[in-house]
């Protein structure tokens, strides 16, 4: 039987602290699901001013690599046996971005990871929450690149070379699997008493009018088990729920727009678009005028001079909404989202204020978690906490990937581990 007692917390509103807190966006979420927030932290300066132009009494640090567990409890006004409810973050992604050169924990970013895992686990919270990219999911501790690989690292294949021990690279280790950065955080974790679970959830299946999915790791003390997030909308009304939230439903009675500019070279191919629609949909003797030489590169390049759909969530924000590759044009208007669209797409107070310059104010939301994924994970912590019962949805769609739950992650980790290992005794067998 399962220990709750430590969930009763005398109907005071739990404690979280928050840390990478960025412009707030999944602190918002976490405070309207009912939690009093006593402390942020953050390294970004214009961040920092966001938050203190908006949140002026709640305690803000800086860099999370200069502070102790002591600094941390002084700051939030708490005493060393006080209770902690959650502890919540979102350690920079750019080091298990699959976008970028996958350095994870060799990043200093991915350092900053695993001090904000070292500092909750002496904190001892009831609850901690770990936001990231889909990129975490895949990313090695140690990347090993394709070209660099020993041969037992081809999947079940014996070398071709008769003395494999001559090969120029070694064998990928653990640390060298895919996902093994994620595996070293979990094996900390429940090492030291926590249980997790884990999930790729879509932000449309929670309310928001945006298609963006984000890795949440929920992790409880005492190895409480914990269900998954509650889902408040489908995509097509699937378990009669609402469906998916649209950008015409996030976009009206704006009054003030504030943007940047395409530049005239591109408006006279947006003035042909009409909602919807992209680079594919110009007239077929002008895509390659419009494209350029992207118009050789592979994939889908969906973003180039795309128009938002009216009746669709909008898809991912980026940083920039007017960079070609991921154009993020008004559905009609010849310009890019303006940042008060980018806010109620993000679901942001309108009267939220953000600091710095217009691409620094795009970048913090375009960085941002949306506030009703972030209340869909402190809503879930709280019915935790008051130990109510939290409604299951069996093979509810979260994301649009597939086998991104902990469950399934776990078995092809253990999966590709143990293949790791028949291959390397397959070697020896075979020298």
């Amino acid at each position: 039987m399962e220990d709750n007692s430590y969930l009763i917390n005398n109907n005071k509103k739990p404690i979280a602290l928050s840390f990478f807190s960025g412009a707030m966006g999944l602190d918002l979420g976490i405070e309207k699901s009912g939690f009093d927030i006593r402390l942020t932290c953050e390294i970004d300066q214009h961040c920092k001013q966001t938050i203190a132009a908006n949140r002026p009494s709640t305690a803000l640090l800086n860099d999370i690599n200069n502070y102790s567990t002591a600094d941390i409890l002084a700051a939030a006004k708490l005493k060393k046996d006080d209770s902690i409810d959650l502890i919540m973050g979102g350690p920079p992604c750019q080091a298990f971005s699959t976008a970028g050169r996958r350095k994870g924990f060799n990043d200093e970013r991915g350092n900053t990871f695993l001090k904000y895992i070292d500092l909750a686990l002496e904190l001892q919270p009831k609850f901690i929450v770990i936001e990231n990219v889909r990129g975490l999911l895949s990313c090695p501790i140690n990347h090993q690149p394709h070209d660099q690989r020993g041969s037992t690292s081809r999947l079940g294949m014996l070398p071709k070379r008769k003395h494999p021990s001559t090969s120029d690279f070694a064998d990928l280790s653990e640390d060298e699997l895919k996902g093994g950065a994620l595996n070293f955080v979990l094996s900390k974790l429940n090492l030291s008493g926590y249980s997790y679970s884990f999930n790729l959830y879509n932000s449309a299946n929670f309310g928001t009018p945006q298609i963006r999915e984000r890795v949440i790791v929920i992790c409880s003390k005492n190895n409480y088990k914990i269900p998954f997030l509650q889902p408040t909308h489908s995509e097509n009304g699937e378990f009669n729920l609402p469906e998916w939230k649209t950008v015409n439903f996030a976009l009206e009675n704006i009054k003030k727009h504030t943007y940047l500019n395409f530049p005239e070279k591109r408006l006279k191919y947006y003035r042909l678009l009409k909602p919807g629609q992209n680079w594919r949909d110009l007239p077929a003797n002008l895509q390659k005028e419009a494209m350029g030489k992207s118009y050789y590169s592979g994939g889908g390049k969906t973003g180039f001079f795309r128009r938002l759909a009216w009746d669709k969530p909008s898809p991912t924000l980026v940083t920039h909404p007017a960079m070609p590759a991921t154009d993020l044009a008004h559905p009609e208007e010849d310009r890019p989202l303006s940042i008060q669209e980018y806010k109620r797409i993000q679901e942001f107070p309108d009267d939220w204020i953000l600091a710095g310059s217009l691409i620094q104010q795009y970048k913090q939301i375009g960085n941002a978690v949306p506030i009703s994924l972030g209340y869909a994970v402190g809503k879930l912590i709280n019915s935790m906490l008051q130990g109510l019962e939290i409604e299951n949805y069996p093979n509810f769609k979260y994301s649009r990937y597939k086998n991104t739950s902990h469950t399934d992650w776990e078995r092809e980790f253990k999966s590709r581990r143990d293949l790791q290992s028949l291959n390397h005794r397959q070697i020896k067998l075979f020298v």
